[in-house]
């Protein structure tokens, strides 16, 4: 395993970030502690949860992924060993158990972080996320920017960034970062702390794979020359990249056959996708899983990649990619395919 700084922060990572969505929801309790032990006995130190999980969200099982984690790291004894990195919700119109609807508010972070705290039976969390932007913009599945949409939205991002640097200086979180966010969006924040001398954020939280590059067209740009840090998320596109969904297969008990909100992985281009993918895999004598993951782990402007799994053999698939390199010979195919199927699944 390979550790990295994470942005500007001084948080050194593990290449891989262990997801934690399913704990609460497809996976027990138990099998959760599993993946935990497996994965930080093999060099994961980086932990990634949200207070809303575990997904799909639902009120009966809202942070119930932040309690199995709390629990495992009461019981390991392992938190000073460990980063870990949580996410406070902002508006939804389907999340309105949360805080009653939640936003940004200084005072509702104030609660959520408490509330994170609690569940997580720690004194502070290393990274705390503002989950996805108040504003409409970066919806998933959808490509173009909504401008009419945020016409009446009012800059409240200076607030934003005060209320971090207030938790902070409260020694509840070490450092901060955004998610599901725009380049205007991160470029705007560190504008806003450099003229008001705030902690600026480290990192951000955003989809980024083989079938979905859209954070290469300007976010890494800002990585490279501001020194954010990218935590990868759905590097397997909700495992639409493990070639097990193609043929119109849907393996009983699997998150796409599941939860038909994540379809957006299974269109035809981004089917096409896959198989020319795994046909690349097969030919260089490695799997899909692995080559999916190596990709995105080489791109110098990814801090971590997060990975998630049901199935302990999956982890183990997925922490093994560490290891591979891939050569320029297989980088020059995929961009090949890339450019027949540009950003297939969002």
């Amino acid at each position: 395993m390979k550790y990295k700084v994470l942005g500007t922060s001084d948080l050194s990572v593990s290449s891989i970030c262990l997801g934690t969505m399913t704990f609460g929801e497809q996976n027990s309790k138990e099998e959760a502690w599993e993946q935990l032990d497996y994965a930080v006995e093999n060099g994961v130190n980086f932990i990634d949860t949200a207070e809303m999980y575990s997904v799909p969200g639902r009120a009966e099982t809202c942070g119930s992924t932040e309690r199995i984690i709390g629990e495992w790291l009461k019981n390991s004894g392992k938190r000073n060993e460990l980063i870990l990195s949580t996410k406070v919700v902002g508006p939804s119109p389907g999340l309105k158990y949360i805080r009653q609807g939640p936003n940004f508010e200084r005072e509702q972070v104030m609660d959520a972080v408490e509330g994170s705290l609690k569940n997580l039976k720690v004194d502070c969390v290393d990274l705390y996320q503002y989950h996805w932007p108040e504003r409409e913009n970066n919806r998933f599945g959808i490509r173009i920017y909504p401008f009419e949409k945020n016409e009446q939205w009012e800059n409240n991002l200076l607030d934003r960034a005060l209320t971090m640097n207030q938790l902070i200086k409260a020694g509840k979180i070490r450092h901060w970062g955004v998610s599901n966010e725009s380049a205007w969006g991160v470029m705007k924040y560190l504008q806003l702390c450099k003229e008001n001398n705030l902690v600026p954020p480290v990192s951000i939280q955003n989809a980024y794979g083989l079938l979905n590059r859209q954070f290469e067209y300007a976010m890494s740009e800002v990585c490279q020359f501001e020194g954010i840090g990218l935590m990868a998320y759905s590097p397997l596109a909700f495992g639409a990249l493990t070639g097990k969904y193609l043929e119109a297969q849907r393996p009983a008990g699997a998150r796409l056959s599941k939860y038909s909100i994540f379809n957006r992985f299974l269109n035809p281009n981004a089917m096409a996708a896959t198989k020319a993918f795994q046909k690349l895999a097969k030919d260089h004598q490695i799997s899909l899983v692995q080559m999916a993951l190596a990709f995105v782990r080489q791109q110098k402007f990814v801090g971590t990649t997060i990975i998630g799994a049901t199935k302990i053999d999956q982890l183990k698939e997925n922490i093994d990619s560490a290891e591979i390199l891939l050569g320029t010979e297989v980088l020059s195919e995929i961009e090949i395919i890339f450019n027949q199927f540009p950003d297939a699944g969002l």
